[in-house]
């Protein structure tokens, strides 16, 4: 198979970690004889540095016209000024939304060698299989916003649309998996949240009878996610609520370090990124914990690709190597020699 895959590493240890994505998909393609061609972009800081804006024309051009983008971070204290007219995220956001990907994909899983790691007891670990479905384009995050002197407002808006598209994703997610979708909301408060509900409700009962659906409020989500994370399947929920509780679920896994993502849209083309960011305190150490960003390379090859043995290979690849104990900083037991980001990442081209 040929592909064109859109390399972004931005800012921090992004380049670090994508590098080690980059080494995964080249030995996937030698495995199973695949002809992947890698072609790398600038997003967020360090395009605001050279091209004066986050997302350049050319980089916008580059993902278009690509079958997937792996992407490392973006962000950083040099561009942290709340007040500045550009700033990285922008670049994210913009990207997103050109490609119209609706859809992020964050999925959970809580390997039985890394228990330790979680600040949750092993009890309460045991069977965590989750997948967040985030919608990424609507919300407060790009709604229209206002600031004054001494007042600030930013619109949460969604339309009956967004919502449908996005839960027709997780419904589908859902019935692949174990036939359980969680809707998450605040319909006690919202009226965003409330035509949220109904909408769900009635995508979910028309067109998936076989999915069983449950609402819960995002507050209780929150509280049920470090007490009875097993309970939930797919869980989906709109954009700002969805980044919260992606992040606290990281706590399931023992590391944002393990955790993948990817972000869907009408068609095949897809943006793959680790969800966790730029890290600029140890970026240029070679600690970054890589496997987050190998592990979304599996997701390209899934769900952009349909190389589903490609994609099993890679993440069958990742759990031998921490079956083995090649674990970075940031999951490593205390007292052991933790691996480098590139020994990390060389052991699971070794294990593929």
């Amino acid at each position: 198979m040929k592909a064109t895959i859109a390399v972004l590493p931005g800012d921090g240890i992004g380049p670090e970690v994508t590098a080690e994505g980059v080494k995964a998909l080249q030995a996937v393609a030698h495995k199973f004889g695949h002809d992947f061609e890698f072609r790398e972009g600038i997003i967020g800081g360090c395009s605001i540095d050279k091209m004066g804006t986050a997302l350049p024309a050319e980089t916008s051009a580059l993902c278009q016209a690509a079958d997937a983008v792996l992407l490392g971070a973006v962000g950083g204290p040099k561009w942290d000024d709340p007040n500045a007219s550009v700033r990285p995220e922008q670049g994210l956001f913009a990207i997103r939304k050109e490609m119209g990907l609706f859809a992020n994909l964050r999925p959970v899983t809580c390997h039985p060698k890394l228990a330790n790691a979680s600040t949750l007891r092993p009890e309460v670990l045991k069977g965590v299989d989750l997948l967040v479905v985030r919608e990424l384009t609507g919300g407060l995050y790009f709604g229209e916003k206002k600031r004054g002197a001494d007042s600030a407002s930013d619109l949460l808006a969604y339309s009956g649309d967004e919502i449908r598209r996005v839960v027709r994703r997780a419904a589908e997610f859902a019935r692949g998996r174990r036939k359980k979708l969680t809707s998450v909301d605040k319909a006690n408060v919202l009226e965003t949240s409330r035509l949220w509900r109904r909408v769900t409700e009635e995508v979910v009962r028309k067109e998936f009878p076989d999915v069983a659906l449950e609402h819960i409020l995002v507050d209780s989500c929150a509280m049920y996610l470090v007490r009875r994370p097993a309970s939930f399947d797919v869980i989906v929920t709109e954009n700002m609520f969805g980044d919260i509780l992606t992040d606290e679920a990281s706590v399931l896994a023992g590391s944002m370090g393990l955790l993948p993502s990817a972000s869907l849209g009408v068609g095949k083309r897809g943006l793959y990124e680790p969800i966790h960011g730029s890290a600029p305190d140890i970026a240029g150490k070679g600690i970054a914990n890589p496997f987050a960003t190998i592990l979304s390379a599996a997701m390209l090859l899934r769900h952009s690709l349909d190389l589903e043995a490609e994609a099993v290979a890679i993440e069958k690849a990742v759990y031998a190597v921490i079956d083995h104990g090649i674990l970075p900083t940031d999951v490593a037991p205390a007292g052991s020699k933790p691996a480098t980001t590139i020994e990390a990442g060389q052991a699971v081209v070794a294990a593929l």
